[in-house]
C-alpha cells in the first residue's frame, strides 16, 4: 500500500510538471534562437575577419567570415551589402590561436587543447550602437595527433562553434 502511494504521488508530481512545461512553452519567455534586431535595421556588412594571432591557420579567417555571413543571412531578415552604407557593420579579428597540454598521464601527453580567441565589433550607424566582445573556444584533441591533424579533423566543428557563439552574442540579449 505504501508503495502505491509513492507511485501515485510520483505520477501526480510528474504530471503537474509536464503540464507546467506545456502551458509555459507558448509564452516565449526564452528566445534562444531568435535574433533581436530593431525594425529600422535592414542591411548588414560582414567585413573579412582578419587573423592577427601569432600562429595563422590560413583557412580559419575565410571560413569563419563566410560561415558568419551565411548564418546572418540565413537566420535573420537582414540583407548583406558590400559597402559602408550598411545599417550595421560587423568586423573582427582572430587574436589568439594557442596550443596547450590539457592532460598528462605519467610523462606522456594524453590530450592537447587548441584555444581560439576572436574579437568582434558591431558598429551600428543608424542606431549609434557599438558593441564589442570577445569569444573564446577550446577544442580538445589526442596527444598523439599533430596540430595539423587536429585542425583537419575538427576544423568544421571549430568554425561552427565559433560562428554560433558570435551570432548569439551579436543578435541575442540573453
Amino acid at each position: 500500500m505504501h508503495y502505491l502511494k509513492k507511485t501515485y504521488l510520483l505520477l501526480l508530481v510528474s504530471g503537474l510538471l509536464a503540464g507546467l512545461l506545456i502551458t509555459n512553452s507558448g509564452c516565449n519567455i526564452y528566445k534562444f534562437n531568435e535574433a533581436v534586431i530593431p525594425d529600422s535595421i535592414k542591411t548588414v556588412m560582414v567585413k573579412y575577419i582578419e587573423n592577427r594571432a601569432s600562429y595563422v591557420n590560413p583557412q580559419l579567417s575565410p571560413k569563419l567570415t563566410d560561415k558568419l555571413r551565411q548564418k546572418i543571412i540565413g537566420q535573420t531578415r537582414l540583407t548583406q551589402v558590400n559597402n559602408d552604407n550598411a545599417d550595421w557593420v560587423v568586423s573582427g579579428e582572430i587574436r589568439s590561436y594557442s596550443l596547450s597540454t590539457s592532460a598528462i598521464s605519467g610523462q606522456q601527453v594524453v590530450n592537447n587543447r587548441l584555444t581560439i580567441g576572436v574579437h568582434i565589433v558591431l558598429d551600428g550607424a543608424k542606431t549609434d550602437k557599438k558593441k564589442e566582445f570577445d569569444v573564446s573556444r577550446s577544442f580538445e584533441f589526442k596527444g598523439t595527433q599533430s596540430l595539423q591533424q587536429a585542425e583537419n579533423e575538427q576544423g568544421e566543428e571549430m568554425i561552427r562553434t565559433l560562428t554560433d557563439e558570435i551570432f548569439n552574442r551579436l543578435f541575442s540579449d540573453w
